[in-house]
């Protein structure tokens, strides 16, 4: 469709909005079998009058969500004091949903957004494109969308509203709106506003001092009670704003060219007007009768196809044959495992379905073992027939999260190989940030279906079943449908991925690439001693011990110190420390970092830090890595998973091998109890400083890239730089100054955080930062170029193409856009050194395979590869792991891997020695 303006608005009507007005507007009405319908009638009129008086080409109703949005996260008491639904507005929903449909409008709805956020997005989407829009609401919120191109229509009132008249109305323009409602707040939703402040008074502040936060910055000017009603308000204007900000930048549901009327069913809107009781929209028509009507409706073959899928159950020798044959004659495979746990490293095998071509699936079941289930072919069967054709590197295999399925089959000798395609990271490296990436969001999202859930075949709670329990007939249904609907996920994806280049290698050189590099190194697993666990364990808990008779001391009181609610009465009662934040249900925040401010003005908060700090180390660690343990390898099989992070960078569970301190002594002890077989060592290599030479090679900065070209110390060069002594002279704390600034600025810290990290004014703080922009001018344009480019695109790049979408980059609220322009700076550097890690493990798998095969990359962390092997093997085979890791991505600056030999991790991971680029 034309992307040209239209001459006739886009139409984006508040449906729920308009539907209550509707039902206090009219009296009471009903149906002839007593059904309430004066809501359903009055929101129809208006609707044909708005068809008849504006004749649309692009419309779409809007209507809120069922439960809490993510205001209600932001204020738990957000439309608080709003009273139930009436049950007789209650039972209409459904009806106007059926009246619209049957007029052929458009409706749309986002779970967790309200409809003014919906409206806004598109509205927004709509002004990209110099459209006009027509918003037909009573909300005054939504006076902040309004601009040359958008205007508000009240149609009870008859009222049409653009700038001039949100000026005439509220006294102050459109873009001051949200301030405006932040001031006088709002009874219908519950938003505090200050008490006492009006309209007058808050659009006389505004035009005065320009907008809420010079207000803010000048409150103390405020003279009378109501300055010192401002005052005493202020803490919560913030808050109030984020309330009353319509967010635009929502992912559409629909594309806008979708928002177009289709043709009416004539035949069901009579029906319904009939059933209604409606006689005179019946005489209105465009037809006289339901049979002519139904005539004139879309062929069913016109209407979107619902994902209906025709499994065939695999049970005997000759429908496994005819399986296998298909299977060799299939330009692509797509696969999926049943299984009866979710843990690839001890799940049994249940089935396997397959698809080749849409709408048909197989399902092979292996291990049904319910009362009268059917006899099964045997694995040994499945193995004869199957095996070389999943064995074929040269047959594309397709899956969602396939690397689960490569696991499970690999344990019972089932091998993968030429696994080409996963939805999840087709749906992940085309947008990180865009929805989840499970098959069930991914069907509902691409081809508007809704799956069968596994609760539908197996139940709930704990009377739920596993897979092998439950009766063919259910089972094969829900199974063929994974394939099939991952097989036209991919018939999707695909096409899109193919769009951008730079993300289509995204996909093939790097992620696809590394699915079962990551199944190998999830195999492998690595080796714990429980024994020094248990003995690390009692020592946390003994220090627990002490901080406790530290703290009850301090509290001059016995109290629980995991308890929040006994934690806020000792401080902020008892002790009466400030309050620095409230939770959003108004209490006193006990926060770590509420409690690391606090541990300034009272010994007590450090305490429980440290309490928080061991009690967490002994359940995420010491007590759960023992029962970790896999019975069968006698190791810990951690998951790795690819399509969380949105800058490309992996994550892990069970455990988590992220999360493990680095600096603290209680997690180097942890780090002592990840060892290597007798025999055998570990050995670390660990990229040095990564993110730093990153930013110095896409600032191309001349004084940052010869501080790595010449080997020096970085943080001791920023410091001399910055505090203009020589690099000798710099102290310990310059140094540490240094370290700061240089971490700080790459993850976008702004002069506030800088001074609150190291405890000084934030003018010092500006200070230092200025001075390092003066000596580091390309850096300061980098991040400036970053950040405008950003705004223009949408997103930001990886130096090997891959994006990271910023929906919040030209936010009008200013915390969100903040974010997202800090979001900026980062993602690029982060993002890169997530790439050049995984590159680094596609080429040390191979080389390892081809070359070392007894040596094994057992974990990545962060940017660390851990690899174990026979001793002195892994020790002469560690410089040259470590120097192939430098070279696996030309840098104007060189790359340098530190590197640490032991026979516990700890030991491995505090390098003794260096390679460079």
């Amino acid at each position: 469709m034309s992307t040209e303006p239209s001459t006739a608005p886009l139409i984006l009507i508040d449906g729920s909005s308009w539907l209550y007005r509707a039902f206090h507007a009219l009296p009471p009405l009903t149906a002839p079998d007593g059904t309430d319908t004066g809501a359903v009638y009055g929101m129809g009129n208006m609707l044909r009058r708005l068809q008849k008086d504006y004749a649309p080409e692009r419309i779409a109703v809007i209507f809120d969500p069922r439960g809490k949005t993510f205001r209600n996260e932001i204020y738990a008491e957000y439309k608080a004091n709003r009273p139930p639904t009436p049950p007789e507005l209650a039972s209409q929903f459904p009806l106007i949903r059926e009246l619209l449909d049957t007029m052929g409008i458009p409706t749309l709805q986002i779970d967790g957004y309200e409809a003014d956020d919906v409206i806004g997005s598109y509205a927004l989407a709509a002004r990209q494109r110099d459209w006009d829009v027509l918003v037909v609401t009573g909300d005054k919120d939504m006076a902040q969308l309004v601009d040359e191109h958008v205007q508000l229509l009240d149609t009870m009132k008859h009222q049409r509203m653009g700038p001039e008249g949100v000026v005439e109305k509220f006294g102050v323009p459109a873009e001051r709106i949200v301030d405006y409602l932040a001031l006088v707040g709002d009874t219908s939703d519950n938003i505090p506003g200050i008490r006492g402040v009006g309209p007058k008074t808050a659009a006389k502040w505004l035009n005065e001092h320009g907008d809420l936060d010079t207000l803010i910055a000048n409150a103390d000017q405020i003279k009378g009670k109501i300055g010192e009603k401002l005052r005493a308000g202020l803490e919560q204007l913030p808050m109030a704003r984020d309330l009353a900000t319509i967010r635009c930048e929502l992912e559409l549901p629909e594309p806008l060219d979708a928002l177009v009327p289709g043709e009416p069913d004539n035949g069901r809107f009579v029906a319904l007007c009939q059933r209604l009781g409606f006689s005179r929209w019946i005489e209105s028509a465009d037809t006289g009768s339901t049979e002519q009507a139904d005539a004139t409706a879309p062929a069913a073959a016109e209407r979107p196809a619902a994902v209906e899928t025709d499994t065939t159950v695999v049970l005997d020798q000759a429908a496994l044959d005819q399986l296998a044959e298909a299977l060799s004659k299939a330009e692509l495979i797509c696969l999926d495992c049943e299984t009866d746990a979710l843990d690839a490293m001890g799940a049994n095998l249940v089935g396997l379905s397959f698809a080749v071509e849409a709408g048909k699936a197989w399902y092979l079941p292996v291990a049904h073992d319910y009362l009268g289930a059917p006899q099964q072919l045997s694995l040994d069967a499945v193995r004869k027939a199957l095996g070389p054709i999943l064995a074929d590197p040269d047959k594309p295999k397709l899956g969602q999260h396939i690397k689960y399925d490569l696991n499970v089959l690999e344990r019972h000798d089932l091998p993968v190989r030429g696994v080409a395609y996963d939805t999840m990271l087709e749906s992940y490296v085309l947008d990180a940030t865009g929805s989840r990436h499970d098959m069930d969001t991914l069907a509902e999202r691409h081809l508007g279906h809704t799956t069968i859930k596994f609760s539908d075949v197996a139940g709930k709670g704990k009377k739920q079943l596993s897979f092998n329990q439950i009766d063919l007939e259910q089972a094969a249904p829900y199974a063929g449908e994974d394939a099939d609907v991952t097989l036209r996920l991919h018939q999707t994806l695909q096409p899109q991925l193919a769009k951008t280049e730079s993300l289509q290698k995204i996909f093939s050189d790097i992620e696809m690439p590394l699915v079962p590099v990551l199944a190998q190194i999830e195999r492998n697993g690595v080796m714990v001693d429980a024994k020094l666990l248990a003995t690390i364990s009692a020592e946390l808990a003994q220090r627990q011990d002490e901080l406790q008779a530290q703290a009850w001391k301090e509290a001059d009181t016995e109290f629980n110190l995991g308890s929040p609610a006994q934690l806020q009465q000792i401080l902020y009662e008892k002790l009466e420390l400030p309050v620095k934040r409230k939770t959003p249900k108004g209490q006193p925040s006990t926060a770590e970092d509420v409690l690391a401010e606090l541990a300034e003005e009272h010994p007590l908060p450090a305490l429980i830090l440290e309490w928080r700090g061991m009690s967490k180390l002994r359940s995420t660690y010491t007590e759960s890595l023992p029962k970790q343990i896999n019975p069968a390898t006698g190791r810990i099989h951690t998951s790795y998973h690819q399509a969380v992070a949105a800058t490309g960078r992996l994550s892990s569970t069970e455990p988590n091998l992220q999360n493990i301190p680095i600096r603290t002594e209680a997690g180097r002890r942890i780090r002592e109890a990840f060892v290597a077989p007798e025999g055998n060592a570990l050995v670390a290599i660990d990229y040095s400083q990564i993110e730093l030479r990153l930013m110095a090679h896409l600032s191309e900065d001349p004084r940052l890239q010869q501080a790595f070209r010449d080997a020096r110390d970085v943080h001791r060069a920023t410091a001399a730089e910055v505090f203009g002594v020589e690099p000798d002279a710099v102290d310990d704390e310059q140094r540490r100054r240094a370290k700061a600034i240089n971490f700080g600025l790459i993850y976008g810290m702004s002069a506030f955080g800088l001074a609150k990290q190291l405890g000084i004014g934030r003018n010092e703080a500006q200070d230092y930062i200025d001075r390092f922009f003066e000596r580091y001018p390309g850096v300061r344009a980098y991040m400036d170029n970053t950040r405008e480019s950003a705004r223009e695109k949408g997103y930001v790049e990886t130096l090997l193409g891959r994006r990271l979408y910023l929906r919040d980059i030209n936010a009008r609220n200013a915390n969100q856009r903040q974010y997202a322009e800090r979001t900026a700076i980062n993602a690029p550097l982060q993002g890169t050194a997530a790439d050049l890690i995984k590159l680094a493990m596609l080429d040390l798998h191979q080389y390892l395979a081809e070359n070392a095969p007894e040596i094994r990359m057992i974990m990545q962390v962060h940017d660390e590869l851990v690899f174990e092997g026979p001793a002195e093997a892994l020790k002469q085979a560690a410089p040259d792991l470590a120097a192939r890791m430098c070279r696996i991505f030309p840098l104007s600056i060189p790359l340098v891997a530190d590197w640490g030999y032991g026979t516990q991790w700890n030991q491995a991971h505090t390098a003794s020695s260096s390679v460079s680029s």
